[in-house]
């Protein structure tokens, strides 16, 4: 128990006293300094991160675009709204009411399948 103690203290004090071994030989305000007049010569940009290109500007005015696209949505040029848009859904050949009465009759029939089961696929 004893050796487990004095081991113990004695990785302690080495973790303590091996600290200074990563110590900067520089303060920080002589880094700031470095750092500023690198930034000042070009050599670095000021910032953290990779650099990006500043985004393109348009030519044209915010109102000027928007009349644009109002003149081509009427124009029928393009749909109002973003993305395409939804295709409908084919409609049946039966009325709603025949649906509704043939799976009636199905259901007390019993060749329906179960709820919550799949059909086979064919």
């Amino acid at each position: 128990m004893k050796t487990k103690i004095a081991l113990s203290l004695v990785a302690a004090a080495v973790a303590m006293l091996s600290q200074g071994a990563f110590a900067q030989d520089k303060s920080r305000a002589e880094v700031k300094e470095e750092t500023k007049a690198a930034v000042k010569a070009g050599q670095t940009k000021a910032g953290e991160g990779s650099p990006t290109a500043p985004a393109a500007k348009s030519e044209k005015a915010r109102a000027d675009v928007k009349a644009e696209t109002k003149t081509a949505v009427k124009a029928g040029e393009t749909k109002a709204g973003e993305g395409k848009p939804a295709e409908k859904a084919p409609k049946g050949e039966k009325a709603r009411a025949d649906v509704k009465a043939d799976t009636k009759k199905a259901v007390k029939e019993g060749t329906t399948l179960p709820a919550g089961e799949a059909a086979p696929k064919k």
